[in-house]
């Protein structure tokens, strides 16, 4: 049993699919609720605070990439998707609207574990293996909380998922120094991670948007072109 249960959701038409997921999750701690359509999972989102939601892409009706959609318009709660279909178009498109990881069918139960494990560990400092962040950074008037996992433009919250949040503390870490897309791969995923490095651009991308809505200047992350990112200096 895992030290640190979560509250799992997950999405899927296929029986055999929730049976599958839900089942080894159970194994290891979690509580699991299932949901076979679009709008069973957004209901059960807007009553219940869920450290994570399993999607499924392809559901019928309303599909995964307009459920994560309408999930994000309130709440950062990690998202992973499941889908048979792996194209590299496939997994960006669930990455740019929201998406945190992408997992393709058909998946081992080690896989699985892994990813979900690794996706807690990042939304939920607490939930670490490794002793959690103690840092406070502070720069050009954003405020990181890395024990809180909250991030502030002086009085304003920057409403940041986990991944965004990882991505700006570990800019703002190395402030004025060039972190390549690897690298920011490596530090805010917590594995060599299987897409290709352009899913960084699109994080990125995304968490410029939630800088500038907060009233901060989104130049400050600097695009180095061919290398990465720098957090200006």
């Amino acid at each position: 049993m895992t030290e640190t249960p979560a509250r799992i959701l997950v999405v899927d038409d296929e029986a055999s699919i929730l049976q599958f997921v839900s089942y080894n999750l159970k194994k290891e701690g979690h509580e699991v609720d299932v949901a076979e359509t679009g709008d069973v999972a957004l209901e059960m989102a807007a009553e219940h605070p869920y450290d994570l939601v399993v999607l499924d892409v392809m559901l019928p009706g309303m599909d995964g990439y307009e459920v994560c959609r309408r999930i994000r318009a309130t709440s950062a709660v990690p998202v992973l998707f499941l889908s048979a279909r792996d194209t590299e178009l496939d997994k960006v498109v669930g990455l740019e609207i929201g998406g945190d990881d992408y997992l393709a069918k058909p998946f081992g139960v080690r896989e699985l574990q892994a990813r979900v494990k690794a996706l807690l560990r990042r939304a939920r400092p607490e939930a670490r293996g490794e002793a959690p962040g103690t840092e406070t950074l502070e720069a050009l008037g954003i405020t990181v909380d890395e024990p809180a996992h909250e991030a502030y433009f002086g009085e304003t919250p920057i409403d940041l998922t986990p991944r965004e949040f990882e991505l700006l503390a570990e800019l703002m870490r190395h402030q004025g120094k060039v972190l390549s897309r690897e690298h920011l791969l490596r530090e805010a995923w917590g594995w060599e991670y299987l897409v290709e490095t352009k899913t960084v651009d699109t994080h990125i991308k995304r968490l410029r948007d939630k800088l500038e809505a907060a009233g901060v200047d989104p130049a400050l992350v600097e695009t180095v072109r061919g290398y990465g990112y720098r957090f200006r200096g």
